[in-house]
């Protein structure tokens, strides 16, 4: 009978066992490993370099970006100034992208260019610990306000100033805009209702630029033409009212914003214009919170909004509407447009395509839950700009 030597444990099956397992503890280590690596804190040390001269003494620099809700006066965020004169603070952050940008205490006291121009976001790919130095080229209250002019074309127009909103018990202002030719004609058209309704249209009104809707829709054909409609958002309101769970920003009222949606504004619209009324030409859009709360409102009112464009969806701010698209019936009619930039965080694109994918294993068709993810766009006004024509062609395809 043939022998087996050398170091074997007792048979071939017992020595096919140990290698077995030793296969499992080295893959289970490997992942460990890996899982380690991807929620280790790494360390941060924030210094100030070459700053411009204030108005006031520069008693407190603060950092305000998407790790703080762009808080511009976080306590947890102010860099304290050193024996050498300059400001700094170090922070323990996992690995991924961050966005911020240096603040006196408010957004009053942001930093800008040179000139007086507001600045894009700093960036900051966060990879291993380093050291990030600070030139702040100017402050904007340094510099008298830019002149802001109104940019709205002919077709938009303001409903209301104080559109009463009995479900929040608030007010707010209401944008339309109206295709061309409306005036004169009989058709009716389909409807998009639009959250941050003061960044939609007109430069005069907006914060960090407008998404320039109307001139982008006064270039469609008159066979292609919709209704537009544009709610501002609350201010200080903002993260609630578009959040339908608590935060640590506060009692979720996004139920309540999107009922106003629903049972008081969509009822007025059809009402007063000629719409066409239906859930297959309804749509609701929104960028960043905005997307989020679209997410929502299709979710749980598919009988009224067939169609929802989630641009940048914050849904890092309530990670139970996921639970929601697994336990609601989702209608095999909806349709969902997902888009953001690979430069916004290390989440917005793995989360939304989660997101695409639930609705899809829920019984959405690929076409009508699109995923586009753009190189090297930001979290901004420009960006959705640029991703309005590609949602739009997919959107009038219904």
């Amino acid at each position: 009978m043939q022998s087996i030597s050398g170091n074997v444990p007792g048979n071939v099956t017992d020595f096919n066992r140990f290698m077995m397992l030793k296969k499992i503890i080295f893959c289970a280590f490997l992942l460990f490993g890996q899982n380690f690596l991807l929620f280790s804190q790494v360390k941060i040390s924030f210094f100030t370099g070459n700053i411009q001269a204030s108005k006031s003494p520069l008693e407190h620099l603060f950092l305000a970006g998407d790790f703080n809700g762009w808080n511009p006066a976080d306590k947890g965020w102010e860099l304290v100034k050193n024996e050498g004169g300059n400001y700094a603070l170090s922070k323990e952050l996992p690995a991924g992208i961050i966005h911020f940008k240096i603040t006196r205490g408010s957004w009053n006291t942001v930093e800008c260019d040179a000139t007086g121009k507001s600045i894009d976001n700093r960036s900051l790919v966060i990879k291993g610990d380093t050291n990030v130095k600070l030139d702040i080229a100017g402050w904007q209250d340094s510099f008298a306000p830019a002149e802001k002019k109104h940019t709205a074309t002919a077709r938009v127009h303001i409903i209301n100033e104080n559109f009463e909103m009995p479900q929040l018990g608030r007010e707010r202002r209401v944008w339309i805009y109206l295709p061309a030719g409306y005036d004169t004609g009989s058709k009716k058209y389909p409807v998009i209702y639009m959250h941050d309704g003061q960044n939609l249209f007109d430069e005069y009104t907006s914060s960090y630029g407008e998404w320039g809707i109307d001139e982008l829709m006064d270039k469609m054909p008159e066979q292609e033409e919709s209704i537009i409609v544009g709610i501002d958002h609350g201010g200080d309101y903002r993260l609630t009212e578009y959040n339908p769970y608590d935060s640590k920003y506060g009692k979720g009222r996004g139920d309540d914003y999107v009922q106003f949606l629903v049972k008081t504004l969509k009822p007025y619209i059809d009402a007063h214009y000629r719409t066409e009324s239906d859930a297959t030409h309804t749509t609701i859009a929104g960028s960043s919170m905005g997307g989020l709360i679209s997410m929502y409102a299709l979710l749980k009112y598919p009988e009224v909004f067939g169609n929802a464009g989630v641009f940048s969806p914050a849904f890092w701010n309530a990670p139970q509407l996921f639970d929601l698209a697994k336990q609601v019936k989702i209608s095999t009619k909806s349709r969902f447009y997902f888009v953001c930039g690979d430069a916004e965080s290390d989440t917005m694109v793995p989360d939304m395509q989660k997101m695409a994918d639930l609705v899809k294993s829920r019984g959405i068709k690929p076409e009508n839950a699109p995923v586009t993810v753009i190189k090297g766009a930001s979290h901004n006004e420009k960006q959705w700009n640029g991703d309005w024509p590609g949602f739009y062609k997919w959107l009038i395809g219904f």
